[in-house]
C-alpha cells in the first residue's frame, strides 16, 4: 500500500480579496484528487522560527504520487497563478510516514 502524501504550506496573504478567488479555484483540483484538509488556517503560535503571522495549511492525499499529480495538474496550475497574485507561499509536497 502506498504511503499517503501531504502538502504543507505556510502562506502570507497579500491580497485577501484575490485569495478568495484562489480558494474557489483550488477546490476544483482538490475535489478531483480527493484532497482532505487536516489544517486550514486556524489559531497557531510560532514557538520558534519565522513562521508567525502566516496561514498554515496541511492537505492529505491518498498517496505521494497523487499529491504530486494534483500539484502538476492543469486544474491546480490555474489556481496557482491566482495564488501567486494573492500571496507569498512556501509549499512542500512530502511523503507520509508509517511507523
Amino acid at each position: 500500500m502506498a504511503k499517503k502524501g501531504y502538502w504543507i504550506a505556510h502562506v502570507e496573504i497579500t491580497n485577501p480579496e484575490r485569495y478568495k478567488d484562489y480558494v474557489a479555484a483550488n477546490a476544483i483540483a482538490f475535489k478531483k484528487y480527493n484532497a482532505r484538509f487536516l489544517v486550514r488556517g486556524g489559531e497557531s503560535v510560532a514557538v520558534r522560527g519565522s513562521l508567525g503571522g502566516r496561514r498554515h495549511v496541511v492537505i492529505e492525499f491518498d498517496s505521494y504520487a497523487i499529491a504530486k499529480a494534483c500539484l502538476e495538474s492543469p486544474e491546480y496550475q490555474v489556481a496557482a497563478k491566482i495564488r501567486d497574485e494573492a500571496s507569498k507561499a512556501d509549499l512542500l509536497v512530502i511523503e507520509g510516514y508509517e511507523g
